[in-house]
């Protein structure tokens, strides 16, 4: 039997399917949209634990070292990070994240470092990491070129006249440049965390 198609029908077809791909679509956006909104959020939540971690920290440092809070907000600006790191054997590692403040400004960079450890050892050991720039050029040059302390960087507090006042406790890295490192003992005396690297958190700021 031949069947005539009725002249609506493929119009009525094509609705159809139109509405149909219009009904995907409009899903597929509501899902990039979840999608982006949960992004968002984990974003978020990842900013506000690094904020309380550097609250917790900074609240230590004036417990330990008083004098330190008067340095930090005389600087241009500064920065915290908190680390993780395990050795087994001749293989070790670590990584952190913090952020960098400008003191002025009180513009956040939110950072990451990573560490690398050579040498016979084991264990794990966590540490949290103050620094301190007394000049802008020298928080820029931190913030956007990075830094990095090679592994042979054996920093001690030698203090003298201003800085013994102003910095007790602190490393000394490079003129204008202080670093506390707070560990489970205190303020370390000497630097432990060596063959570090600073770099931008691209995906939190």
């Amino acid at each position: 039997m031949t069947r005539f198609l009725d002249k609506n029908e493929g119009q009525h077809d094509h609705g159809e399917t139109t509405m149909i791909t219009r009904r995907t679509c409009l899903s597929l956006l509501a899902a990039m949209l979840a999608a982006g909104s949960a992004l968002a959020a984990n974003k978020d939540e990842d900013r506000k634990k690094i904020r309380g971690m550097v609250a917790e920290t900074l609240a230590e440092l004036y417990r330990t070292q008083p004098k330190a809070k008067g340095a930090i907000e005389r600087s241009a600006g500064y920065a915290v990070f908190r680390n993780f790191g395990m050795k087994i054997l001749f293989a070790g590692g670590g990584s952190g994240s913090g952020v960098a403040v400008n003191t002025r400004s009180k513009q956040e960079t939110f950072m990451k470092m990573v560490e690398v450890q050579a040498g016979l050892g084991f264990g794990v050991k966590k540490f949290r990491l103050v620094w301190v720039f007394e000049k802008a050029s020298d928080l820029n040059s931190f913030i956007n070129s990075g830094w990095e302390m090679g592994a042979q960087a054996t920093l001690a507090a030698q203090l003298s006249g201003q800085g013994a006042e102003v910095f007790a406790g602190a490393l000394s890295v490079s003129p204008g440049v202080w670093l506390y490192q707070l560990t489970d003992d205190g303020l370390a005396a000497e630097l432990t965390a060596k063959g570090t690297k600073y770099y931008k958190d691209d995906d939190l700021n």
